[in-house]
């Protein structure tokens, strides 16, 4: 409640100035979809459909779990429920009307709801990356500090992780919608996307759009940039900790515990960076290629990540057995 709370004064103004501007707001917008494959659009919703019902019911039940359980109340469960609401976030902004284009073409989407849209996918994506900086953090203290994790990690430093986070993806996001109202659309509002992504609105604009793409490069650069060299130094002084572990035994123990996170990891960044790179510079790749990639960079580390930290993390995994089991005697 108080996130959502946070959420909703920190956005209030930002809703109020589109709205005031709404004399000058463009006509709709049209959602193409998957350009190229128009033909066999539902059949490519039916496993973004799954997608989402498994990132819908994997992060409900991974916040449900961590949440009635107190012994669960440790910095690594705290940060994982923190990246499992996200997700929740991330998926249910993209997905509905990803899937309404697709299976019942409804492509409009107005102005406002489109910059909202928009607003909400990019600054809850740097949310998450923001939060696997957090995740590689309590991994380097209970690694190379386990006698004084709980002292440093304490849930008053979580919880200022968790708004830094917060507030971080806000400040560095809002701009984009703000800046977008300064972009003159001419005639055509035909977006070749599946949902409202930053660039894809940009190219629309038949003003100058040069200070929408250097902010929109910055914010990529200086997001990802920094957080994967945090996450990467974290990592470099684990693993020399790990080195100086005498027995191979207990160096495999001590490196399974990042499994999971290492994981996480590749599964967001990886998809995330090529479909940055082929946005900007891939010209000889497909466009309905690069919009499927996106669409699925949005949906797939939402639905697998509950199953990442389901099958690795034996806490988590024998809660969600125990569920089912009592259910099932039920």
């Amino acid at each position: 409640m108080v996130l959502v709370s946070f959420l909703f004064s920190f956005s209030e103004p930002l809703m109020m100035a589109l709205s005031n501007s709404s004399w000058r707001l463009p006509q709709p917008f049209f959602l193409v979809g998957i350009p190229g494959l128009e033909e066999s659009q539902h059949w490519i919703a039916l496993p973004l459909g799954v997608l989402y019902v498994l990132a819908v019911v994997g992060n409900v039940t991974i916040i449900f779990i961590i949440w009635g359980e107190s012994s669960l109340h440790q910095p690594m469960y705290l940060f994982l429920a923190m990246l499992a609401a996200i997700d929740l976030v991330l998926a249910s902004s993209t997905a509905p009307k990803a899937l309404a284009v697709l299976l019942v073409h409804a492509h409009e989407i107005g102005y406002i709801v489109c910059l909202t849209q928009m607003f909400f996918i990019h600054a809850f994506s740097s949310m998450e990356s923001g939060v696997l900086v957090a995740m590689a953090l309590d991994r380097y203290v209970a690694i190379c500090h386990p006698l004084h994790h709980s002292t440093i990690l304490n849930p008053g430093v979580i919880g200022r992780i968790g708004m830094a986070v917060l507030v971080r993806g806000l400040i560095l996001l809002i701009p984009f919608p703000i800046l977008l109202q300064n972009l003159i659309f001419c005639q055509s509002t035909v977006i070749g996307h599946a949902y409202c992504e930053h660039m894809a609105v940009v190219k629309l604009a038949c003003s100058e759009t040069i200070v929408n793409r250097a902010y929109g490069l910055a914010v990529a650069l200086l997001v990802v940039g920094l957080d994967v060299l945090a996450i990467g130094v974290s990592y470099a002084f684990i693993l020399q900790a790990v080195l100086k572990v005498p027995g191979g035994d207990a160096r495999l123990k001590a490196f399974s515990t990042c499994g999971s996170h290492v994981c996480v990891i590749l599964v967001f960044y990886v998809p995330g960076m090529f479909s940055f790179l082929t946005h900007r510079f891939g010209h000889h790749v497909p466009h309905h290629v690069h919009v499927l990639l996106a669409t699925l960079y949005l949906l797939v580390p939402p639905a697998l990540n509950p199953l990442v930290y389901g099958a690795k993390t034996r806490q988590i995994r024998q809660r969600v057995l125990r569920m089912f089991y009592i259910k099932g005697l039920i």
